[in-house]
């Protein structure tokens, strides 16, 4: 099949801005300052479109009571009511002598996670899903039932170069124009037992890589996940919550340590890790070790402290969603096995972390002995 000379012109200016955009990235410096800079995310790409008006020869229907749709039933319980803080700021956490902001930032690592006194997981839920649509991302899971909330994939346009070509013709061919990335973000969602809630941001991403002699085609690739980008939209909730920039900021900066070492017991072949610490805390690591990793988080019990995982293949994943999947063949996916993370309390401020089989027995096999290892590898 024959391409129109415009979609071939469109290519080539991809593969133009491609490489600015390589470019452009490997010059500019990737510290979190950077990266709390209010303009290094911006993945509202799509513009609103315009009303519909009703044509001038035809007559607007009756909109009468019989077709209204009934009023949405909030099963949340509610927007929370804001509280004011020593600063004078409307925040959604409740300010404490230790928290004056009625939240703060707790850190394992690179990794960080917002924590919010006096809210449960069902009071701040609608918050973050009106969060994530107004940073310009599709929803693709919203769980509350599980805590689990992921984006779809998409497209930062603030790392696209502003050069003087596309200030000249970009606004008439803007889709022409591409970073070369795209970013997907899970947010997990967890209760503490002193009544505050966890949240935690991961950021997955891909990246299109340029092959072939003339560099005319493309590939995606898996890129790291960047601890700083995940702070930057920390900070951007945390300002949805009634903080300023610099208050979130400060919070970052002063994130509280938090993690203790892990130990691996061997006991008849089966490896399993011994976490120093509570249950609540030792849970809350375990979901973030696990999204550090290849696998996924389908479901989680915590009465039962299991978490469901499955091997995720990115590049699969990235064919499958929106634009990208009318780009390739649709060919069946592989059935992937899911594995049983469980994480129970052993003694006191003592967790164990086991892979588990159907029946709760530990899983002696290989793949689960694979995540064991990654996880002592993250946790540590």
């Amino acid at each position: 099949m024959k391409h129109s000379a415009l979609l071939t012109q469109a290519k080539r200016l991809s593969v133009l801005s491609l490489g600015a955009g390589v470019i452009f990235s490997l010059a500019g410096c990737e510290t979190l300052n950077d990266w709390l800079a209010p303009d290094r995310v911006n993945y509202k790409a799509a513009e609103t479109a315009p009303a519909l008006n009703v044509p001038s020869d035809l007559s607007a229907a009756d909109i009468s009571q019989r077709y209204a749709a009934p009023p949405p039933i909030n099963t949340l319980g509610g927007a929370a009511q804001r509280n004011t803080t020593p600063a004078g700021n409307l925040t959604l956490g409740v300010p404490t002598t230790q928290d004056p902001y009625g939240m703060h930032v707790e850190s394992d690592g690179d990794r960080r996670w917002l924590v919010v006194d006096g809210r449960t997981p069902d009071q701040i839920w609608p918050q973050l899903q009106e969060f994530w649509t107004e940073n310009g991302f599709t929803l693709k899971t919203d769980s509350a039932q599980t805590g689990i909330m992921a984006t779809d994939w998409a497209e930062n346009r603030a790392n696209i170069p502003d050069d003087w070509f596309r200030k000249s013709v970009g606004k008439l061919i803007d889709f022409a124009y591409s970073s070369g990335t795209r970013d997907m973000f899970r947010t997990q969602v967890d209760r503490a037992s002193d009544g505050s809630t966890d949240i935690s941001v991961t950021h997955s991403a891909m990246e299109e890589v340029l092959t072939g002699q003339d560099k005319t085609s493309s590939r995606w690739e898996t890129r790291p996940r960047n601890p700083a980008l995940e702070a930057a939209f920390l900070a951007k909730m945390m300002q949805k919550f009634g903080l300023t920039e610099d208050q979130s900021k400060q919070l970052i900066a002063q994130a509280r340590p938090a993690g203790a070492k892990v130990a691996v017991e061997q006991t008849a072949g089966t490896s399993t890790l011994d976490l120093a610490e509570p249950f609540d805390r030792a849970w809350l690591r375990v979901g973030l070790a696990l999204d550090r990793t290849n696998f996924t988080v389908d479901n989680r019990d915590r009465e039962k402290g299991i978490y469901y995982v499955h091997y995720s293949d990115s590049m699969a994943e990235l064919k499958k969603e929106g634009l990208f999947g009318k780009l390739f063949s649709s060919n069946t996916p592989r059935p992937t096995r899911q594995f049983l993370v469980n994480v129970r309390p052993k003694a006191d401020a003592v967790t164990q972390v086991a892979v588990v089989d159907a029946n709760g027995q530990p899983d002696n096999s290989s793949d689960a002995q694979r995540i064991v290892s990654l996880l002592h590898a993250q946790l540590n």
